[in-house]
């Protein structure tokens, strides 16, 4: 489907700022308010594409040391393969394509290329969710029928990775207003959005853990406001709903494959910035163009790469932030790959136990019942980009669970 192109009159303010956050209802309404933005120092005209989506070339005059600092996420075009580099993975994930194939992630200037070189299936367009303001333009006119539609059909419509849009809508001339335009991320968090800071709904909105919901194929989140948007409450709505993303051909066990909690786990009990600091704040940061324009960075990329941050803002309260961080991830990293090698084992001792036959059925669930909760707590913390720097507190309660469920599972064993 094709939306006729039309222009758009945007308001010129100047240097952009990150200002309050609203909801994306449907896509002509948002068309309709950013045509109205018009006024201050300068009108221009912008054109559209034909999806109605103000391109992130189309900002380049007006911002443009916004739109160079964007075009350098380039640079972060490193690959590693996750199934190399942690081969627990092989068993753990098998029966779904995370078993064999399942990358690194890199800049957000590859999204598209890398969702289609994927060597997982991907047969429905739901896979584009945060791969492209394409693609959320299209939900956002269309509704839940846009996730159930051909992959391969949608993706040959889609030439804009991951850019202005998904955090402003067209809205980058107006004040550089954020914008929540994924609305499962209004569903899940109703009115508690307004206790979150607007920079970190904005990253929140992809760097989540969600689902495909079996009936509408809509990527969903699996909570319903802050107070559930937590590991155990996550947890109980899959069992509860008997959700599972595959399973283990071995074991028979149904499976939850979390995807990259960021979002829950900043914001998640224990977090020692969630209440001072953004997403923005530490993963952006203000920068001074060599003119003297102060700008806020859209290159993406670790606090610690950040020396004008560390020195400003982190020194307060970390006298060698790099050590400290460093100790939490080597922590994190060492029990993830213990506890990893922990569940193999178990995987290893129910493939086993199921082909032995000497096991009843109801004997067998418990053990799979207790495999795919232990799982679940350790993948929290594996897929959480961060390696447990985001909120230690958190992590290291999950990886306990993981390591105590696990136990409890292997002692049921004859």
């Amino acid at each position: 489907m094709k939306l006729r192109k039309h222009m758009i009159g945007v308001c010129l303010t100047g240097a952009m700022v990150l200002a309050g956050a609203a909801s994306m209802q449907a896509f002509a309404a948002e068309t309709e308010a950013v045509t109205e933005a018009v006024g201050g120092d300068i009108t221009v005209e912008l054109p559209t594409k034909e999806n109605g989506v103000v391109s992130a070339e189309t900002w380049k005059e007006q911002f443009p040391e916004i739109y160079e600092s964007w075009k350098a996420n380039e640079e972060n075009s490193e690959v590693i393969d996750h199934v190399e580099e942690y081969p627990q993975i092989a068993t753990l994930y098998e029966g779904m394509g995370f078993a064999h194939s399942y990358n690194s992630a890199r800049g957000h200037s590859y999204t598209l290329e890398d969702v289609a070189a994927t060597g997982r299936p991907h047969p429905l367009a739901n896979c584009l969710t945060c791969k492209t303001p394409d693609y959320t333009a299209l939900v956002n006119e269309l509704g839940d029928e846009a996730y159930a539609m051909d992959f391969e059909e949608v993706y040959a419509q889609m030439d804009e990775t991951v850019s202005c849009y998904n955090c402003h809508a067209n809205n980058a001339g107006n004040g550089g207003e954020l914008v929540v335009t994924h609305s499962y991320l209004d569903n899940a968090m109703g009115a508690d959005k307004e206790k979150v800071d607007p920079a970190t709904l904005s990253c929140g909105q992809c760097h989540n853990e969600y689902y495909f919901n079996p009936e509408t194929k809509a990527t969903t989140l699996p909570y319903t406001s802050l107070d559930t948007m937590n590991p155990d409450d996550i947890l109980a709505f899959y069992n509860e709903t008997g959700f599972t993303d595959y399973t283990n051909p071995q074991t028979g066990t149904q499976q939850i494959k979390v995807q990259h909690p960021e979002f829950e786990t900043f914001m998640g009990a224990g977090s020692q910035h969630a209440g001072t600091f953004s997403c923005a704040d530490c993963h952006m940061g203000k920068a001074t163009s060599a003119e003297g324009v102060e700008y806020v960075n859209h290159k993406w990329t670790s606090p610690l790469n950040n020396e004008e941050l560390i020195a400003s803002t982190c020194s307060a309260c970390h006298d060698d932030l790099k050590s400290q961080v460093a100790a939490i991830q080597e922590e994190e990293e060492t029990r993830v790959n213990a506890i990893a090698d922990q569940l193999v084992e178990l995987t290893t001792k129910l493939a086993e136990a199921v082909a032995s036959g000497e096991y009843t059925e109801d004997e067998l669930n418990a053990i799979r019942s207790k495999n795919r909760d232990a799982q679940f707590y350790w993948d929290f913390v594996f897929v959480e980009n961060s390696e447990g720097a985001h909120n230690s507190k958190l992590t290291k309660e999950c990886l306990d669970k993981a390591e105590s469920i696990c136990a409890e599972a292997m002692a049921l064993f004859k």
